[in-house]
Protein backbone atom coordinates (compact mmCIF):
# COMPACT_ATOMS: atom_id res chain seq x y z
CA UNK A 1 0.00 0.00 0.00
CA UNK A 2 1.36 3.40 -1.20
CA UNK A 3 1.81 5.99 1.71
CA UNK A 4 2.46 9.54 1.56
CA UNK A 5 6.20 8.83 3.27
CA UNK A 6 6.96 6.31 0.59
CA UNK A 7 8.80 9.52 -1.53
CA UNK A 8 10.85 10.90 1.28
CA UNK A 9 12.00 7.38 2.93
CA UNK A 10 14.82 6.10 0.86
CA UNK A 11 16.60 9.19 0.68
CA UNK A 12 15.79 11.46 3.85
CA UNK A 13 18.79 10.87 5.97
CA UNK A 14 19.22 14.29 7.96
CA UNK A 15 16.28 14.83 10.83
CA UNK A 16 15.74 18.43 11.91
CA UNK A 17 14.41 19.05 15.48
CA UNK A 18 13.06 22.49 16.73
CA UNK A 19 10.27 22.79 19.63
CA UNK A 20 8.50 25.29 17.13
CA UNK A 21 7.90 25.88 13.61
CA UNK A 22 6.02 28.46 11.65
CA UNK A 23 5.03 26.92 8.74
CA UNK A 24 1.39 29.14 7.76
CA UNK A 25 -0.54 31.42 10.07
CA UNK A 26 -3.20 28.77 10.30
CA UNK A 27 -0.46 25.95 12.24
CA UNK A 28 -0.17 27.90 15.77
CA UNK A 29 3.09 25.35 16.49
CA UNK A 30 5.55 28.80 16.56
CA UNK A 31 5.85 31.85 18.62
CA UNK A 32 8.42 33.79 17.16
CA UNK A 33 12.12 33.92 15.75
CA UNK A 34 12.99 30.20 16.36
CA UNK A 35 9.91 28.83 14.89
CA UNK A 36 10.08 31.58 11.55
CA UNK A 37 13.65 30.16 11.15
CA UNK A 38 12.55 26.33 11.02
CA UNK A 39 9.73 27.80 8.50
CA UNK A 40 12.18 29.22 6.27
CA UNK A 41 14.77 26.52 7.05
CA UNK A 42 12.32 23.69 5.21
CA UNK A 43 11.08 26.15 2.70
CA UNK A 44 14.89 26.34 1.35
CA UNK A 45 15.12 22.86 2.17
CA UNK A 46 12.26 21.97 -0.29
CA UNK A 47 13.78 24.26 -3.00
CA UNK A 48 17.41 22.98 -3.20
CA UNK A 49 16.11 19.54 -2.93
CA UNK A 50 17.95 18.43 0.47
CA UNK A 51 16.74 15.92 1.57
CA UNK A 52 15.88 16.71 5.54
CA UNK A 53 12.61 15.52 7.60
CA UNK A 54 11.44 18.25 10.11
CA UNK A 55 10.11 17.11 13.78
CA UNK A 56 8.33 19.66 15.86
CA UNK A 57 5.06 19.12 18.55
CA UNK A 58 1.82 19.73 17.41
CA UNK A 59 0.66 22.31 20.05
CA UNK A 60 -2.50 22.26 19.42
CA UNK A 61 -3.23 25.15 21.98
CA UNK A 62 -0.66 27.00 20.47
CA UNK A 63 1.29 29.63 22.02
CA UNK A 64 -0.76 32.51 22.63
CA UNK A 65 -3.89 35.09 20.79
CA UNK A 66 -2.98 38.43 22.39
CA UNK A 67 -5.73 40.92 22.92
CA UNK A 68 -4.85 44.61 24.06
CA UNK A 69 -7.71 46.11 26.30
CA UNK A 70 -8.53 49.46 26.59
CA UNK A 71 -5.25 50.44 29.03
CA UNK A 72 -3.49 48.94 26.58
CA UNK A 73 -2.79 45.83 28.45
CA UNK A 74 -1.63 42.20 26.73
CA UNK A 75 -4.50 39.33 27.51
CA UNK A 76 -3.56 36.03 26.72
CA UNK A 77 -6.10 33.38 24.94
CA UNK A 78 -5.21 29.97 23.94
CA UNK A 79 -5.17 30.07 20.16
CA UNK A 80 -5.96 25.85 18.93
CA UNK A 81 -5.61 24.69 16.19
CA UNK A 82 -6.96 21.26 14.60
CA UNK A 83 -4.34 19.53 12.59
CA UNK A 84 -6.80 17.54 10.74
CA UNK A 85 -7.40 20.74 9.12
CA UNK A 86 -3.87 20.47 7.45
CA UNK A 87 -1.88 17.76 8.38
CA UNK A 88 -2.26 13.90 7.76
CA UNK A 89 -2.24 11.63 10.64
CA UNK A 90 0.44 8.27 10.01
CA UNK A 91 -0.28 5.20 11.33
CA UNK A 92 2.72 4.92 13.89
CA UNK A 93 2.34 5.06 17.61
CA UNK A 94 5.39 5.14 19.78
CA UNK A 95 5.27 4.84 23.76
CA UNK A 96 8.06 6.85 25.92
CA UNK A 97 7.55 5.31 30.19
CA UNK A 98 6.66 8.93 32.04
CA UNK A 99 6.35 8.93 35.45
CA UNK A 100 6.09 5.20 35.41
CA UNK A 101 3.03 5.52 33.09
CA UNK A 102 3.64 4.89 29.27
CA UNK A 103 2.73 7.90 26.67
CA UNK A 104 1.79 7.30 23.69
CA UNK A 105 2.92 9.87 20.77
CA UNK A 106 1.51 9.62 17.09
CA UNK A 107 3.10 11.60 14.31
CA UNK A 108 0.92 13.93 12.01
CA UNK A 109 2.59 14.57 8.46
CA UNK A 110 2.52 17.91 7.01
CA UNK A 111 4.10 18.14 3.68
CA UNK A 112 5.70 21.46 2.66
CA UNK A 113 5.90 21.64 -1.34
CA UNK A 114 8.10 24.60 -2.95
CA UNK A 115 6.75 26.35 -5.82
CA UNK A 116 9.23 24.44 -7.85
CA UNK A 117 7.90 21.06 -7.44
CA UNK A 118 10.18 19.44 -4.44
CA UNK A 119 8.79 18.69 -0.92
CA UNK A 120 9.86 17.81 2.37
CA UNK A 121 8.06 16.37 5.30
CA UNK A 122 7.36 17.68 8.66
CA UNK A 123 6.43 15.22 11.58
CA UNK A 124 4.59 17.04 14.22
CA UNK A 125 4.25 15.14 17.34
CA UNK A 126 0.79 14.44 19.22
CA UNK A 127 -0.04 13.13 22.67
CA UNK A 128 -3.17 13.84 22.54
CA UNK A 129 -4.82 10.29 21.87
CA UNK A 130 -7.68 7.72 24.00
CA UNK A 131 -4.14 5.87 25.17
CA UNK A 132 -3.42 8.36 27.43
CA UNK A 133 -4.23 9.67 31.18
CA UNK A 134 -5.83 13.31 30.74
CA UNK A 135 -2.48 15.01 31.79
CA UNK A 136 -0.20 13.03 29.28
CA UNK A 137 -3.35 14.21 26.58
CA UNK A 138 -2.21 18.09 27.40
CA UNK A 139 1.82 17.23 27.40
CA UNK A 140 1.63 18.33 23.52
CA UNK A 141 -0.79 21.17 23.70
CA UNK A 142 0.57 24.56 25.21
CA UNK A 143 4.12 25.67 23.30
CA UNK A 144 6.22 26.95 26.12
CA UNK A 145 3.76 26.33 28.63
CA UNK A 146 3.69 24.70 32.23
CA UNK A 147 6.01 24.16 34.90
CA UNK A 148 9.26 22.38 34.87
CA UNK A 149 7.75 18.96 34.58
CA UNK A 150 5.49 20.11 31.71
CA UNK A 151 8.14 21.17 29.97
CA UNK A 152 10.70 18.16 29.94
CA UNK A 153 7.71 15.89 28.81
CA UNK A 154 7.44 18.26 26.41
CA UNK A 155 11.14 18.33 25.71
CA UNK A 156 11.46 14.56 26.04
CA UNK A 157 8.45 14.03 23.56
CA UNK A 158 10.44 15.92 20.99
CA UNK A 159 13.75 14.46 21.85
CA UNK A 160 13.24 10.84 22.73
CA UNK A 161 10.28 10.59 21.00
CA UNK A 162 11.02 12.12 17.52
CA UNK A 163 13.74 9.44 17.25
CA UNK A 164 11.53 6.52 18.21
CA UNK A 165 8.89 8.07 15.69
CA UNK A 166 11.40 8.59 12.92
CA UNK A 167 12.72 5.24 13.28
CA UNK A 168 8.98 3.76 13.70
CA UNK A 169 7.72 5.98 10.39
CA UNK A 170 11.06 3.83 8.35
CA UNK A 171 13.22 6.58 8.24
CA UNK A 172 16.79 5.97 9.03
CA UNK A 173 18.61 9.31 10.36
CA UNK A 174 22.28 9.36 10.14
CA UNK A 175 21.96 13.02 11.07
CA UNK A 176 20.14 14.88 13.62
CA UNK A 177 20.01 18.29 13.43
CA UNK A 178 19.03 19.79 17.54
CA UNK A 179 18.12 23.42 17.21
CA UNK A 180 18.67 24.57 20.69
CA UNK A 181 18.49 22.56 23.70
CA UNK A 182 14.68 21.95 23.29
CA UNK A 183 15.79 18.22 21.89
CA UNK A 184 18.71 17.45 23.19
CA UNK A 185 17.77 14.47 25.23
CA UNK A 186 17.58 13.14 21.74
CA UNK A 187 21.46 11.88 22.42
CA UNK A 188 20.72 9.99 25.37
CA UNK A 189 18.28 7.87 22.96
CA UNK A 190 21.12 7.55 20.47
CA UNK A 191 23.59 6.56 23.48
CA UNK A 192 21.57 4.07 24.88
CA UNK A 193 21.89 2.17 21.15
CA UNK A 194 25.73 2.47 22.00
CA UNK A 195 26.33 0.74 25.37
CA UNK A 196 29.90 -0.33 25.88
CA UNK A 197 29.74 -5.03 25.87
CA UNK A 198 30.09 -6.14 29.42
CA UNK A 199 33.92 -6.79 28.31
CA UNK A 200 34.54 -3.92 26.79
CA UNK A 201 37.00 -1.76 29.00
CA UNK A 202 38.29 1.10 26.42
CA UNK A 203 36.16 4.01 29.00
CA UNK A 204 35.34 2.19 32.51
CA UNK A 205 33.97 5.38 33.81
CA UNK A 206 31.66 5.27 30.86
CA UNK A 207 28.76 3.11 30.31
CA UNK A 208 28.12 4.29 26.80
CA UNK A 209 30.21 4.63 23.36
CA UNK A 210 29.98 8.24 22.69
CA UNK A 211 31.78 8.59 19.39
CA UNK A 212 28.50 7.49 16.90
CA UNK A 213 26.68 9.72 18.82
CA UNK A 214 29.50 12.93 17.93
CA UNK A 215 29.24 11.68 14.61
CA UNK A 216 25.22 11.65 14.00
CA UNK A 217 24.66 15.22 16.26
CA UNK A 218 24.69 18.85 15.40
CA UNK A 219 23.86 21.55 17.06
CA UNK A 220 22.79 24.87 16.90
CA UNK A 221 22.46 27.14 19.32
CA UNK A 222 19.65 30.47 18.90
CA UNK A 223 20.45 32.24 22.17
CA UNK A 224 22.87 34.51 24.09
CA UNK A 225 20.61 34.86 27.06
CA UNK A 226 21.26 32.20 30.33
CA UNK A 227 17.85 32.02 30.70
CA UNK A 228 17.34 30.58 27.42
CA UNK A 229 19.01 28.01 28.27
CA UNK A 230 16.75 25.47 29.80
CA UNK A 231 18.04 23.72 33.27
CA UNK A 232 16.03 20.44 35.01
CA UNK A 233 16.73 19.68 38.50
CA UNK A 234 17.60 16.40 38.76
CA UNK A 235 15.01 15.48 40.82
CA UNK A 236 12.69 16.53 38.62
CA UNK A 237 14.23 14.37 35.64
CA UNK A 238 13.83 11.48 37.81
CA UNK A 239 10.70 12.14 38.66
CA UNK A 240 10.13 12.17 34.73
CA UNK A 241 12.56 9.58 33.33
CA UNK A 242 13.03 7.75 35.82
CA UNK A 243 15.58 5.14 35.04
CA UNK A 244 15.76 6.06 31.45
CA UNK A 245 19.31 6.58 31.78
CA UNK A 246 21.76 6.46 34.46
CA UNK A 247 21.97 9.30 36.12
CA UNK A 248 25.57 9.45 36.93
CA UNK A 249 25.90 9.31 32.90
CA UNK A 250 23.49 12.12 32.43
CA UNK A 251 25.33 14.42 35.06
CA UNK A 252 28.55 13.71 33.37
CA UNK A 253 27.54 15.00 29.92
CA UNK A 254 24.39 17.56 31.16
CA UNK A 255 26.22 18.75 34.67
CA UNK A 256 26.67 18.47 38.16
CA UNK A 257 24.05 20.83 39.40
CA UNK A 258 21.35 20.54 37.48
CA UNK A 259 20.21 18.45 33.93
CA UNK A 260 21.51 21.60 31.62
CA UNK A 261 20.21 20.75 28.25
CA UNK A 262 22.70 23.13 25.89
CA UNK A 263 25.16 21.46 27.91
CA UNK A 264 24.07 18.10 27.06
CA UNK A 265 23.85 18.68 23.55
CA UNK A 266 27.28 20.70 23.35
CA UNK A 267 28.80 17.52 24.79
CA UNK A 268 27.25 15.01 22.47
CA UNK A 269 27.01 17.03 19.07
CA UNK A 270 30.47 16.63 17.11
CA UNK A 271 29.16 20.01 15.00
CA UNK A 272 28.28 22.80 16.51
CA UNK A 273 27.42 26.44 15.44
CA UNK A 274 25.75 29.68 16.42
CA UNK A 275 23.94 31.90 14.09
CA UNK A 276 25.82 35.03 13.64
CA UNK A 277 29.92 35.15 14.01
CA UNK A 278 28.98 37.58 17.18
CA UNK A 279 26.93 35.49 18.53
CA UNK A 280 29.39 32.41 17.99
CA UNK A 281 31.51 34.97 19.93
CA UNK A 282 29.46 34.73 22.91
CA UNK A 283 28.69 31.22 22.48
CA UNK A 284 32.42 30.02 23.23
CA UNK A 285 32.88 32.85 26.04
CA UNK A 286 29.68 31.08 27.94
CA UNK A 287 30.79 28.00 27.15
CA UNK A 288 34.31 27.88 26.97
CA UNK A 289 36.17 24.63 25.48
CA UNK A 290 34.12 23.99 22.59
CA UNK A 291 34.86 24.51 18.72
CA UNK A 292 31.70 26.88 18.30
CA UNK A 293 31.00 27.57 14.52
CA UNK A 294 28.87 30.63 12.97
CA UNK A 295 26.23 29.87 10.38
CA UNK A 296 24.47 33.13 9.97
CA UNK A 297 20.56 33.09 9.42
CA UNK A 298 19.21 33.80 6.24
CA UNK A 299 15.73 34.23 5.69
CA UNK A 300 13.31 32.60 2.76
CA UNK A 301 13.54 35.31 0.35
CA UNK A 302 10.06 34.57 -1.57
CA UNK A 303 8.49 33.89 1.56
CA UNK A 304 9.29 38.08 2.71
CA UNK A 305 9.44 39.87 -0.75
CA UNK A 306 5.59 41.71 -1.08
CA UNK A 307 4.30 40.81 -4.11
CA UNK A 308 4.92 44.08 -5.46
CA UNK A 309 8.74 43.42 -5.23
CA UNK A 310 8.16 39.14 -6.31
CA UNK A 311 6.81 40.87 -9.58
CA UNK A 312 9.62 43.44 -10.15
CA UNK A 313 12.58 40.90 -9.29
CA UNK A 314 10.67 38.30 -11.55
CA UNK A 315 10.86 40.61 -14.29
CA UNK A 316 14.41 41.47 -14.30
CA UNK A 317 15.79 37.99 -12.60
CA UNK A 318 14.01 34.94 -13.21
CA UNK A 319 16.10 32.78 -11.28
CA UNK A 320 15.57 35.32 -7.99
CA UNK A 321 13.69 33.21 -5.78
CA UNK A 322 16.31 30.15 -6.19
CA UNK A 323 18.95 32.08 -6.22
CA UNK A 324 19.02 35.15 -4.66
CA UNK A 325 22.46 36.17 -4.72
CA UNK A 326 21.03 37.68 -8.22
CA UNK A 327 19.91 40.59 -6.68
CA UNK A 328 23.22 42.11 -6.51
CA UNK A 329 22.70 42.97 -9.91
CA UNK A 330 19.46 45.21 -8.11
CA UNK A 331 21.43 48.45 -10.38
CA UNK A 332 19.75 47.12 -13.00
CA UNK A 333 16.01 48.38 -11.89
CA UNK A 334 14.79 51.28 -12.96
CA UNK A 335 14.40 54.25 -9.29
CA UNK A 336 10.64 55.00 -10.16
CA UNK A 337 10.49 51.37 -10.33
CA UNK A 338 11.93 50.18 -7.15
CA UNK A 339 9.91 53.66 -5.54
CA UNK A 340 6.28 52.17 -6.96
CA UNK A 341 6.73 48.78 -5.87
CA UNK A 342 7.02 50.30 -2.33
CA UNK A 343 4.94 52.66 -1.94
CA UNK A 344 2.57 49.29 -2.74
CA UNK A 345 3.83 47.43 -0.01
CA UNK A 346 3.29 50.79 2.29
CA UNK A 347 -0.26 51.26 1.19
CA UNK A 348 -1.20 47.34 2.36
CA UNK A 349 0.48 48.17 5.84
CA UNK A 350 -1.33 51.83 5.81
CA UNK A 351 -4.73 49.96 4.91
CA UNK A 352 -4.33 46.99 7.17
CA UNK A 353 -3.35 49.71 10.28
CA UNK A 354 -6.81 51.27 9.40
CA UNK A 355 -8.55 48.01 9.28
CA UNK A 356 -7.15 46.96 12.50
CA UNK A 357 -6.94 49.85 14.96
CA UNK A 358 -8.93 52.74 13.02
CA UNK A 359 -5.73 55.22 12.82
CA UNK A 360 -5.40 56.92 9.66
CA UNK A 361 -1.30 56.55 8.70
CA UNK A 362 0.17 59.49 6.34
CA UNK A 363 1.38 57.69 3.01
CA UNK A 364 3.67 60.74 2.50
CA UNK A 365 5.09 60.76 6.14
CA UNK A 366 8.15 58.42 6.90
CA UNK A 367 7.02 54.84 8.58
CA UNK A 368 9.21 53.01 11.39
CA UNK A 369 8.21 49.66 12.01
CA UNK A 370 8.91 47.81 15.16
CA UNK A 371 7.78 44.60 15.33
CA UNK A 372 9.55 41.41 17.69
CA UNK A 373 9.10 39.70 21.15
CA UNK A 374 8.04 41.91 23.96
CA UNK A 375 10.77 41.36 26.61
CA UNK A 376 13.38 43.57 28.04
CA UNK A 377 16.55 42.76 26.68
CA UNK A 378 14.93 43.84 23.67
CA UNK A 379 14.06 47.49 25.07
CA UNK A 380 11.40 47.75 23.04
CA UNK A 381 10.77 51.07 25.38
CA UNK A 382 14.25 53.14 24.06
CA UNK A 383 13.03 55.01 21.82
CA UNK A 384 10.46 56.82 24.33
CA UNK A 385 13.20 57.15 26.87
CA UNK A 386 12.93 61.67 26.05
CA UNK A 387 9.51 61.98 25.04
CA UNK A 388 10.15 65.91 24.69
CA UNK A 389 13.33 65.15 22.26
CA UNK A 390 10.61 62.55 20.24
CA UNK A 391 8.28 65.29 19.85
CA UNK A 392 10.50 67.98 18.97
CA UNK A 393 12.15 65.71 15.81
CA UNK A 394 9.01 64.84 14.86
CA UNK A 395 7.58 68.50 14.59
CA UNK A 396 10.83 68.93 12.34
CA UNK A 397 10.79 65.78 10.69
CA UNK A 398 7.52 64.30 10.89
CA UNK A 399 7.31 60.44 11.05
CA UNK A 400 5.06 57.94 12.02
CA UNK A 401 5.44 54.09 13.99
CA UNK A 402 3.70 51.19 14.48
CA UNK A 403 4.18 48.28 16.87
CA UNK A 404 4.01 44.80 17.31
CA UNK A 405 4.45 42.00 19.59
CA UNK A 406 3.37 39.59 21.87
CA UNK A 407 4.97 38.57 25.34
CA UNK A 408 5.30 35.31 27.07
CA UNK A 409 2.67 34.67 29.42
CA UNK A 410 4.79 34.27 32.30
CA UNK A 411 6.96 37.45 31.00
CA UNK A 412 4.94 40.02 33.37
CA UNK A 413 8.46 42.61 32.43
CA UNK A 414 7.15 42.36 28.78
CA UNK A 415 3.40 42.55 29.65
CA UNK A 416 4.52 45.77 31.65
CA UNK A 417 6.59 46.85 28.53
CA UNK A 418 3.49 46.40 25.94
CA UNK A 419 1.32 48.13 28.72
CA UNK A 420 4.13 51.33 28.86
CA UNK A 421 4.01 51.25 25.31
CA UNK A 422 0.72 51.53 24.70
CA UNK A 423 0.24 54.30 27.08
CA UNK A 424 2.73 56.31 25.13
CA UNK A 425 1.26 56.05 22.30
CA UNK A 426 -1.68 57.42 24.27
CA UNK A 427 0.25 59.97 25.52
CA UNK A 428 1.85 61.03 22.26
CA UNK A 429 -1.21 61.27 20.27
CA UNK A 430 -1.74 64.77 19.66
CA UNK A 431 2.13 64.85 17.82
CA UNK A 432 3.16 61.99 16.80
CA UNK A 433 1.24 59.03 15.09
CA UNK A 434 1.75 55.48 16.60
CA UNK A 435 -0.64 52.20 16.43
CA UNK A 436 0.41 48.90 18.13
CA UNK A 437 -0.88 46.06 16.08
CA UNK A 438 -2.64 42.95 18.01
CA UNK A 439 -1.98 39.59 17.53
CA UNK A 440 1.78 39.55 16.08
CA UNK A 441 1.64 36.50 13.48
CA UNK A 442 3.38 35.47 10.30
CA UNK A 443 0.66 37.67 7.98
CA UNK A 444 1.40 41.04 10.42
CA UNK A 445 4.85 40.38 10.28
CA UNK A 446 5.12 40.10 6.31
CA UNK A 447 3.19 43.38 6.19
CA UNK A 448 5.43 45.46 8.47
CA UNK A 449 8.65 44.23 6.60
CA UNK A 450 7.55 45.13 3.39
CA UNK A 451 5.52 48.30 4.55
CA UNK A 452 8.02 50.58 6.85
CA UNK A 453 10.08 52.94 5.35
CA UNK A 454 12.62 52.14 8.38
CA UNK A 455 13.19 49.01 10.29
CA UNK A 456 13.94 49.67 14.15
CA UNK A 457 16.12 47.37 16.72
CA UNK A 458 17.34 48.00 19.50
CA UNK A 459 18.14 45.37 21.62
CA UNK A 460 20.91 45.57 24.60
CA UNK A 461 23.94 44.12 23.22
CA UNK A 462 25.20 41.32 23.52
CA UNK A 463 21.74 39.40 23.58
CA UNK A 464 20.23 39.13 20.20
CA UNK A 465 22.20 36.16 18.68
CA UNK A 466 20.85 37.25 15.33
CA UNK A 467 18.12 38.21 14.68
CA UNK A 468 15.91 38.24 11.10
CA UNK A 469 13.05 41.05 10.92
CA UNK A 470 15.86 43.28 9.24
CA UNK A 471 16.75 40.54 6.84
CA UNK A 472 13.07 40.76 5.96
CA UNK A 473 13.26 44.51 5.91
CA UNK A 474 15.82 44.42 3.66
CA UNK A 475 14.20 41.90 1.09
CA UNK A 476 11.46 44.90 0.48
CA UNK A 477 14.39 47.61 0.45
CA UNK A 478 13.54 48.63 3.83
CA UNK A 479 16.25 50.07 5.67
CA UNK A 480 17.78 49.61 8.66
CA UNK A 481 18.51 51.75 11.82
CA UNK A 482 19.68 49.18 14.22
CA UNK A 483 22.12 48.55 17.07
CA UNK A 484 24.99 47.10 16.27
CA UNK A 485 24.56 43.01 17.62
CA UNK A 486 23.31 39.80 16.04
CA UNK A 487 23.47 39.80 12.14
CA UNK A 488 23.69 43.81 11.81
CA UNK A 489 27.46 43.72 13.01
CA UNK A 490 27.83 41.60 9.12
CA UNK A 491 25.03 43.56 7.36
CA UNK A 492 25.81 47.18 8.44
CA UNK A 493 27.61 49.63 6.07
CA UNK A 494 26.75 53.34 7.81
CA UNK A 495 24.77 55.35 4.91
CA UNK A 496 25.09 52.53 3.10
CA UNK A 497 22.77 49.21 3.98
CA UNK A 498 21.41 51.35 6.50
CA UNK A 499 22.21 52.99 10.70
CA UNK A 500 23.86 51.97 13.34
CA UNK A 501 22.81 53.18 16.39
CA UNK A 502 25.45 53.36 19.04
CA UNK A 503 28.60 50.83 18.79
CA UNK A 504 28.84 46.84 18.98
CA UNK A 505 29.16 47.28 22.73
CA UNK A 506 26.42 47.22 25.95
CA UNK A 507 25.59 50.43 26.75
CA UNK A 508 23.26 52.13 29.01
CA UNK A 509 19.91 53.24 27.78
CA UNK A 510 20.75 57.10 27.59
CA UNK A 511 23.77 56.42 25.42
CA UNK A 512 21.75 54.24 22.84
CA UNK A 513 18.67 56.82 23.36
CA UNK A 514 20.42 59.77 22.00
CA UNK A 515 22.82 58.08 19.29
CA UNK A 516 19.22 56.83 18.17
CA UNK A 517 17.47 60.38 18.35
CA UNK A 518 20.89 62.07 16.59
CA UNK A 519 20.40 59.55 13.91
CA UNK A 520 16.46 60.04 12.87
CA UNK A 521 17.64 63.69 13.22
CA UNK A 522 20.44 64.52 11.42
CA UNK A 523 20.58 61.21 9.02
CA UNK A 524 17.37 59.30 8.44
CA UNK A 525 14.77 61.50 7.86
CA UNK A 526 16.33 64.14 6.40
CA UNK A 527 17.44 62.02 3.85
CA UNK A 528 13.51 60.58 3.26
CA UNK A 529 12.72 64.16 3.14
CA UNK A 530 15.43 66.27 1.02
CA UNK A 531 17.16 63.58 -1.17
CA UNK A 532 14.78 60.49 -2.53
CA UNK A 533 17.29 59.53 -5.09
CA UNK A 534 19.68 59.06 -2.52
CA UNK A 535 17.32 57.27 -0.56
CA UNK A 536 16.27 54.82 -3.10
CA UNK A 537 20.20 54.44 -3.55
CA UNK A 538 20.11 53.26 -0.14
CA UNK A 539 17.06 50.69 -1.05
CA UNK A 540 18.90 49.39 -3.73
CA UNK A 541 22.47 48.86 -1.45
CA UNK A 542 20.24 46.98 1.06
CA UNK A 543 18.85 44.88 -1.94
CA UNK A 544 21.89 44.39 -3.56
CA UNK A 545 24.23 43.94 -0.44
CA UNK A 546 21.93 42.49 2.25
CA UNK A 547 18.92 40.29 0.73
CA UNK A 548 21.49 38.91 -2.08
CA UNK A 549 23.47 37.49 0.88
CA UNK A 550 21.36 36.96 4.22
CA UNK A 551 19.20 34.90 2.63
CA UNK A 552 18.18 31.11 3.99
CA UNK A 553 19.42 29.49 0.31
CA UNK A 554 22.92 30.52 1.38
CA UNK A 555 22.41 29.12 4.94
CA UNK A 556 21.36 26.00 3.65
CA UNK A 557 24.09 25.59 1.33
CA UNK A 558 26.31 25.82 4.52
CA UNK A 559 24.89 23.53 6.32
CA UNK A 560 24.97 21.04 3.88
CA UNK A 561 28.34 21.31 2.54
CA UNK A 562 29.92 21.95 6.38
CA UNK A 563 27.49 20.15 8.84
CA UNK A 564 25.52 17.45 6.97
CA UNK A 565 28.04 16.14 4.58
CA UNK A 566 30.79 15.76 7.37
Amino acid sequence: MTSLLDPFLANTHIGYFTMEMALRSEIHTYSGGLGVLGGDTARSCADLQIPVVFVTLASRQGYLRQEIDTLGCQIDHPDPWNPSDWATPLDAMVAIKMEDRSVWIRPWLYILTSPLGHAVPVILLDTDLEENSPIDREITDILYGGDDVYRLKQETVLGIGGVRILQALGFEIHTYHMNEGHAALLTTELLRRHRWPFAAVDCPDRLYDKEPVLQSCIFTTHTPVQAGHDQFPYEVVRRVLGDFIELEELKHYAGLDACNMTQLALNLSGYINGVARRHAEITRQMFPGYSVRSVTNGVHTPTWAHRAFARLYHSYFREWSLEPEVLARVDRIDDAEIWGAHAEAKGDLIAYIKQQTDIAFDPEVALIGFARRMTSYKRPDLVFSDMNRLRAICRRHPFQMVWAGKAHPHDLEGKRLIEQINGHIRELGADVRMAFLPNYDLDVAARLVSGADIWLNTPLPPFEASGTSGMKAAINGVLNLSVLDGWWIEGWIEDVTGWAIGTDTASENGGHANDLYDKLESKVLPLYYNDRAGWIEMMKQTIGKLAAYFHSQRMMRRYATEAYLR
